[in-house]
């Protein structure tokens, strides 16, 4: 079920894809709200060299230092593309409350696609509303990558 607020939050969650996109990055972005505190990040492997550098795991980051505390309990994590295993770990390990995803990632996606992370023998499942924004976030993935397949620099406004 989708909140009030969730269309706003994914919007901005979009916006940091675009700038991840510019940069030359896979156009994934993501936004945590915990508290009063909102934090927006995208993906920066390339950027960063670091393959852990995905946007979930960049915006984690930066909230746990921001709340003093590895564990993130109540707060609500927006990524324009299905989680990876990778990241589908991080959330458990924050303890987020509550995950909204945009696009389905039938490759990587490891919420409902390629496997269901959060109904494995867990110590912690986070709420879930899936497709928020999808066509936007799903638009944005396949015109990249076309643009990559093509030897094309993604030129992104």
């Amino acid at each position: 079920m989708h909140c009030p607020e969730d269309r706003s939050l994914m919007s901005m969650a979009l916006e940091e894809a675009h700038r991840a996109a510019r940069a030359g990055e896979v156009p994934v972005g993501a936004v945590i709200v915990a508290g009063e505190t909102i934090i927006r990040g995208h993906n920066r492997t390339i950027m960063d060299t670091d393959p852990t550098a995905h946007a979930e795991i960049v915006v984690i980051r930066e909230a746990a230092r921001a709340m003093g505390n590895h564990r993130i309990p109540g707060s609500t994590l927006y990524v324009t593309v299905e989680p990876c295993i990778m990241c589908v770990g991080a959330i458990i390990q924050a303890r987020i409350a509550r995950v909204v995803y945009g696009a389905r990632d039938e490759r990587y996606g490891a919420v409902e696609s390629m496997i269901r992370g959060f109904e494995l023998d867990v110590n912690h499942r986070p709420g879930l509303s899936a497709g928020m924004m999808e066509q936007e976030a799903a638009s944005l993935m396949r015109a990249f990558f076309q643009e990559r397949r093509r030897g094309e620099v993604p030129k992104w406004s």
